[in-house]
């Protein structure tokens, strides 16, 4: 019996479609092997400074003189202006390019931020440098408008997954992030590869993915349900509050009208605010404060004082991420208020980092495969419902002031919003 032949549109249709496919393994591998490196080296660099930290206490006294430097370094390369992550979301969302140097100059000054005890995180600054460099790879390789967004998407989803080692977040992420509401499906396997090759290239230069254990996981009855319903409401009130909190910081600083003073006194009173608290506890991103959550202790404020550091930290103009600091926030929130839910400890504090990360970032299925790859898998059902609860009731804001919320979080009707601006439903 004859074969029959292939028409003409359908074989022009599979040679499109397989051409597009090599062109965007070619340049996911490709991105993800390039951030993948800088990413991992930039985790090095990260940890020795928390280790020197922790060796010289007297670094925190240096904390105004690196605000001087940082403000110094991107006066003199002209990005004076730059309006960090924010420039990601846009390159993302309409094209915007960045500029190559933004890539060491948010690696130097990430690096001095956590050497002197500012209170940051690092994955912002992941977000910077893997899209500053994809996109400078897109516009070498002559790309699209289109293909340049797509491309500055893979290089987030690798600095995300270099850090954290979570590829299937980071992938996600990149693609949920810039436009709530909409997700862009064509970029799920550039970013997906570019995020498992960072993990991979990152793991070579001896950078283990983050991995987190909790216990007290409670039978999937009614009574932990209820609870879990009033910890996600509850922490989409913190997410709110933090989102409010990191504004307030920025006007603050803005206030101040000269760069290299604000950097200066924003400096000074972090470190006298460390010094008067006494612990180092809320400065650097706040990893091991995490990981005592996650056993079931925290101090009960440590949540409201973390969100303050952060604040003065990246409002008076150091360089750094939110997302740890959320994850801190989440954490100790969550163990502090489990007795009043009934809830263990260790888990509430789990199912806190997921519920917070979620509402500051207004990404409930990144949220849900964070909770998923951090704790492999343990009690995901409940990190869902709790991250779910969180994204409804944490309102309109975000840590991205450039994120567009484009349909309602509480009916189907389409708002077309910034962050921050307000909804009507």
């Amino acid at each position: 019996m004859p074969v029959p032949s292939v028409p003409p549109h359908l074989r022009r249709s599979w040679n499109a479609i397989f051409a597009a496919l090599l062109k965007w393994v070619t340049f996911g591998a490709l991105v993800g092997g390039v951030v993948g490196v800088a990413g991992g080296v930039f985790h090095h660099a990260l940890e020795w400074a928390a280790e020197a930290r922790g060796e010289f206490p007297w670094l925190l006294w240096l904390l105004p003189a690196a605000g001087l430097l940082i403000v110094s370094a991107y006066h003199l390369t002209g990005m004076a202006d730059d309006p960090g992550t924010e420039l990601v979301i846009t390159a993302i969302r309409s094209g915007e390019r960045m500029h190559l140097r933004t890539a060491p100059l948010i690696f130097l000054a990430t690096f001095l931020t956590h050497l002197t005890g500012g209170s940051a995180g690092r994955e912002g600054a992941a977000l910077q440098l893997g899209g500053s460099i994809a996109n400078a790879l897109g516009r070498m390789l002559s790309l699209e408008t289109e293909d340049e967004e797509v491309i500055t998407m893979c290089g987030i989803a690798a600095g995300f997954s270099a850090l954290f080692g979570t590829p299937l977040t980071a992938a996600v992420f990149a693609m949920e992030v810039s436009c709530v509401g909409v997700m862009q499906y064509a970029a799920l396997v550039p970013c997906l590869l570019a995020a498992l090759m960072a993990q991979a290239s990152a793991r070579l230069i001896g950078v283990e993915p983050t991995a987190l254990t909790f216990t007290g996981v409670p039978a999937l009855d009614l009574a932990p349900m209820v609870s879990m319903l009033l910890l996600g409401l509850l922490c989409g009130v913190i997410a709110n509050l933090f989102c409010r909190v990191m504004q307030l910081g920025g006007q603050c600083g803005r206030r101040i009208r000269n760069p290299w003073l604000r950097a200066l006194l924003g400096g000074a009173l972090v470190a006298a605010l460390s010094l008067a608290l006494g612990t180092g506890d809320y400065n650097g991103a706040g990893m091991e404060v995490i990981a005592r959550a996650l056993e079931g202790e925290a101090v009960p404020a440590a949540f409201a004082l973390k969100m303050g550091l952060t604040a003065l930290t990246l409002g008076f103009g150091f360089k750094g991420g939110e997302i740890v600091p959320s994850l801190f926030v989440g954490a100790t929130f969550g163990c502090t208020v489990a007795p009043l839910l009934s809830l263990d400890p260790s888990f509430a504090a789990a199912a806190g980092m997921t519920a917070v990360f979620c509402g500051v970032t207004n990404s409930p299925i990144t949220s849900i495969l964070l909770g998923y790859e951090l704790f492999g898998g343990t009690g995901v059902s409940f990190l869902a419902m709790v991250a779910a609860v969180s994204y409804m009731t944490s309102g309109y804001r975000s840590l991205y002031h450039q994120q567009k919320i484009q349909f309602a979080k509480t009916t189907f009707k389409v708002v077309d919003v910034y962050s921050g601006e307000e909804a009507d439903e």
